[in-house]
């Protein structure tokens, strides 16, 4: 089950409990890594972008879904998830992926290239 600390404004999630939400239609994966990093291996559907463009790109957020924001670790995709709610993303919508791609891999699971 997710994860909220009051202080923060979104959940965690560990990777079996992203792996279970990414069954569901309406939820996505944003890779909030740089390019090089996304193209040598990312979980798939992630869509890319960057941690430095989110807010720039708040736009491309969907608001009817569910977001679980991933990067290598955990560090910018929580980042990355304050900056989605500081765009007037609800809390109940943003997701980080604790561990990152790191834990994803290590847990066994696919990745695309």
């Amino acid at each position: 089950m997710p994860t909220k600390d009051e202080r923060e404004p979104f959940h965690r999630v560990t990777v079996a409990e992203a792996k279970e939400m990414l069954t569901d239609d309406g939820v996505v994966i944003i890779d909030v890594r740089e390019p090089h990093e996304y193209s040598s291996g990312h979980i798939p559907s992630a869509t890319l972008i960057p941690v430095n463009s989110v807010f720039a790109r708040k736009d491309e957020l969907p608001k009817d879904k569910k977001i679980i924001f991933v990067c290598a670790v955990g560090q910018r995709s929580g980042l990355a998830s304050e900056l989605a709610a500081a765009a007037g993303l609800p809390a109940d919508q943003i997701y980080n992926l604790e561990g990152g791609t790191d834990a994803w891999k290590k847990a066994g699971e696919p990745t695309e290239a």
